[in-house]
């Protein structure tokens, strides 16, 4: 008897490569999946505004990216003692408008540069719902624990969606010419939202990329949300909340994309760095053994290998850890 439905996860055409440049964007599942790549040790910049869940906010983004938009006090507002942008993530909330723009900045440059150079541009969608500031009409793509009362609550519509995609990348191809983006929907469940609800804002958000990815040959789509809701599909495979997918589920579904997403001989390579990871966070029980020695100057030895076949990788930390 079978007791799980699976499916074939389709590989991308353009593979994703060790020499490639990565911009991820989204909600948190980006986060999780950027992780990983950064772990493995692909060049990846994750999330330059912090996490973003409505697609208008992630366009929104990108727009900023490509205007080279620098951001000014006028851009921040106060709240419970922390400077914010209404467009950021409260990761990049100061106690001082210097400290708040200083990380903006920082940020800011490194997506500027990676609009212009990236090979991929990964967008994970995380919801329909967008909040709108009342005493201006202003999208937001983060509260801040602002009270609700503050806010509009708007469910977005597909056309709204594929218009706002639609012009932003137009001009990304126009600036970039090699880049791939690749899309997925967040399996994680806003259940803040409503069970009915955040089914029906899944819904939009899938309507809208099939859209895109129809239309343009270099977009591409990623089943992530698929592989938790229907493959998995067992709430074992969520953390506590119900919610967010566990490290398991995480974890399936970055096997997936190695298989289809990573080119083979860059998936030999990840592989190589995966053991090195694992033996980096070995605990010995004797430190000071000839055993733990040889295995320190193995895995320096492969280290320095990697370091020398591939001068693009950053490994510099992983060998002074074995040596």
């Amino acid at each position: 008897m079978q007791f799980h439905l699976s499916f074939p996860v389709a590989p991308l055409s353009a593979a994703i490569q060790y020499d490639h440049e990565l911009l991820l964007m989204g909600s948190c599942f980006a986060e999780e999946i950027g992780e990983k790549l950064q772990e493995h040790r692909f060049n990846t910049v994750v999330n330059p505004h912090g996490i973003l869940y409505n697609p208008l906010s992630i366009t929104k983004a990108l727009t900023s990216y490509l205007d080279g938009k620098i951001y000014t006090p006028e851009d921040l507002f106060q709240h419970n003692d922390l400077w914010n942008s209404w467009d950021h993530h409260s990761r990049f909330s100061g106690l001082t408008p210097e400290a708040t723009l200083d990380n903006i900045s920082r940020m800011q440059a490194a997506a500027t540069h990676a609009i212009e150079n990236a090979d991929w541009l990964v967008i994970t969608l995380g919801s329909a719902h967008a909040y709108i500031l009342k005493e201006n009409n202003r999208l937001v793509g983060n509260c801040h624990k602002v009270p609700a009362g503050n806010f509009y609550k708007r469910l977005l519509t597909v056309d709204e969606i594929v218009t706002a995609l639609d012009n932003v990348m137009h001009r990304l191809f126009f600036r970039n010419k090699k880049i791939n983006i690749l899309f997925t929907v967040s399996p994680v469940r806003y259940i803040r939202d409503g069970v009915v609800e955040n089914n029906l804002s899944k819904a939009i958000l899938l309507q809208a990329v099939h859209h895109l990815v129809n239309k343009f040959n270099r977009l591409f789509y990623f089943p992530a949300y698929e592989l938790v809701i229907d493959d998995l599909r067992d709430y074992r495979f969520y953390k506590e909340d119900m919610v967010h997918p566990n490290e398991l589920a995480v974890n399936y579904v970055w096997e997936q994309v190695v298989k289809a997403g990573i080119s083979p001989a860059s998936q030999e390579l990840l592989h190589s760095i995966a053991e090195i990871n694992r033996a980096a966070n070995h605990r010995p029980f004797n430190p000071e053994s000839a055993q733990h020695r040889q295995f320190l100057q193995h895995y320096a030895a492969k280290v320095q290998q990697l370091m020398a076949a591939h001068p693009q990788l950053k490994l510099d930390d992983l060998l002074q850890r074995f040596q």
